[in-house]
């Protein structure tokens, strides 16, 4: 089986990393996206804010690759604060509406002690299934 990295034009080089692997079986893996820009920057401090942007990210990896919201099926989100997460829920649900619709995958929340990048507050990696 090949498969071909996928990388959205205009972003940063990942290092070290793919932000998602396409198989020919349309299989997309999108590797863990956390709340910073195409140039690796964090322009929101805020859990919304970065939630937002790593749902954004997740959504260029997978338009990148052909797809479209409706195409994501998983979705693994790791927190680094469970009560930030308990206590903007609505906005949450808001938010996640208004990046990929009412596509709602199968998903798992994690709370994890923390990230590589110290400034992040949530990180979120993603399965698609890209119809060709």
């Amino acid at each position: 089986m090949a498969h071909q990295i996928i990388h959205p034009a205009g972003w940063k080089p990942a290092k070290g990393y793919a932000n998602g692997m396409l198989c020919d079986d349309g299989t997309l893996y999108v590797g863990g996206q956390i709340g910073w820009t195409a140039d690796q920057v964090f322009e929101a401090h805020d859990f919304i804010g970065q939630m937002r942007q790593a749902l954004s990210n997740i959504l260029a990896v997978v338009a990148a690759a052909g797809g479209q919201a409706e195409d994501i099926t998983r979705l693994t989100w790791y927190v680094t604060d469970k009560s930030e997460y308990v206590a903007h829920q609505a906005e949450v649900g808001a938010a996640y509406r208004d990046i990929l619709g009412r596509n709602f995958p199968a998903m798992t929340m994690v709370v994890v002690a923390g990230l590589i990048e110290d400034a992040a507050r949530v990180e979120i990696e993603a399965t698609a299934v890209i119809r060709r």
